[in-house]
């Protein structure tokens, strides 16, 4: 059986193999570029944005956990896949199964690889993650020496790489990720490297803004999707070709009409009405990735024209005042992200209202709708 949702997440390839494209151009051509696939692609559909990518030349892939890169290797995708969370223990034989490249970050993952690529008669690729300043996971850098040494002792394992991650590049005048970035690639002379060592750190952010950490490797998330690590104020910044959004949310009035002033709306009438007000009732809400925070501080685009969404936003639900705009009816189109006619709500403009970025809105909405994509 099919249904159709009144609910729309639509997915654009052609932004996502434009921003590919003018994010690839920023590095070194000798420069390998990993496309960020996680959190199904930042709610972009993992299988659809990693063949996207894949067909743009991307031989790079990084996801969070085991079970997306299986997921990965099951549709198809070629090249080397990246798993930077970590595997459980009854997990390992996976690795070798899809030829996936763990990033490890204590002995005890390379002991049970180890022992697994014994056991198979293989032998693996791994990275090693080192905490260069983000105090979250990795070896510090004063380990570094002594654990890469460990691993590389270790029959079936191949050291291939090292990595970090930048937790201030989104600030383009940040002293610390030039600090950091040093820190890293003092790295190269702790332990004798061989050719084809990978080290690699530049996230979007690192890309854009510290063209200096390119690295070997560098590591696109956001920036694929269509925005800027520091939102606002990188579309303000750019002066090259811009990164373009590639999902927009649609839904439909479900219901209109009018109410006299006085009249309170939703849960706890938080919102009352000064005046008679047209209001459309619109079939979203919180479980659909429509933050409750916005309740009384979003908009929405109706006839190219922005309705404030006034009262708490219901679980399936929620109300725009539509006053002024004309011809508003059941069944006409709604925009809650992206454009239409000559007006724009973006991701960025959403995360500012519920303090938060772009990547949460991004996962809120494209993982809790269903997604149509097009050309």
């Amino acid at each position: 059986m099919t249904c159709n949702s009144f609910n729309k997440i639509i997915i654009n390839r052609s932004a996502l193999r434009h921003n590919y494209t003018v994010l690839k151009k920023r590095v070194p051509a000798a420069t390998r570029f990993l496309a960020m696939v996680k959190a199904d692609a930042y709610g972009h559909g993992m299988f659809e944005a990693a063949a996207v990518f894949q067909c743009e030349g991307c031989r790079d892939f990084g996801v969070a956990e085991t079970f997306e890169g299986v997921c990965l290797r099951e549709e198809g995708i070629e090249g080397n896949i990246f798993v930077f969370l970590g595997f459980d223990s009854h997990d390992v034989s996976l690795y070798f199964e899809h030829d996936l490249i763990p990033v490890i970050y204590d002995i005890r993952s390379a002991e049970i690889l180890s022992a697994e690529a014994i056991t198979q008669n293989k032998e693996i690729e791994v990275h090693v993650k080192v905490d260069c300043g983000m105090t979250r996971l990795g070896v510090f850098p004063e380990q570094f020496e002594e654990f890469v040494a460990v691993i590389k002792s270790m029959p079936g394992i191949k050291y291939g790489g090292y990595a970090s991650h930048f937790p201030r590049a989104d600030e383009p005048d940040s002293s610390y990720t030039s600090e950091q970035l040093l820190r890293f690639t003092a790295l190269r002379t702790c332990v004798d490297n061989v050719p084809g060592i990978v080290a690699h750190t530049a996230n979007s952010g690192g890309i854009l803004y510290f063209p200096e950490s390119s690295c070997d490797m560098v590591r696109s998330g956001i920036g694929l999707y269509g925005y800027y690590p520091d939102g606002k104020a990188g579309v303000l910044r750019e002066t090259e070709s811009r990164l373009l959004p590639a999902m927009t949310f649609k839904s439909r009035v479900l219901q209109v009409k009018a109410v006299p002033a006085g009249t309170g709306v939703s849960y706890g009438h938080t919102h009352s009405t000064t005046k008679k007000t047209k209001i459309a009732i619109l079939p979203v809400g919180y479980e659909d990735g429509l933050s409750r925070s916005l309740s009384n501080r979003g908009e929405v685009l109706v006839h190219g024209k922005r309705a404030a969404i006034i009262g708490r936003i219901c679980m399936n639900l929620c109300m725009v005042d539509i006053t002024g705009i004309e011809s508003v009816q059941a069944g006409d189109e709604v925009v809650l992200m992206g454009t239409q006619d000559q007006e724009v709500i973006s991701g960025d403009e959403i995360a500012e209202l519920m303090g938060s970025i772009s990547y949460e809105v991004l996962c809120l909405l494209g993982n809790n709708n269903e997604r149509k994509y097009i050309e």
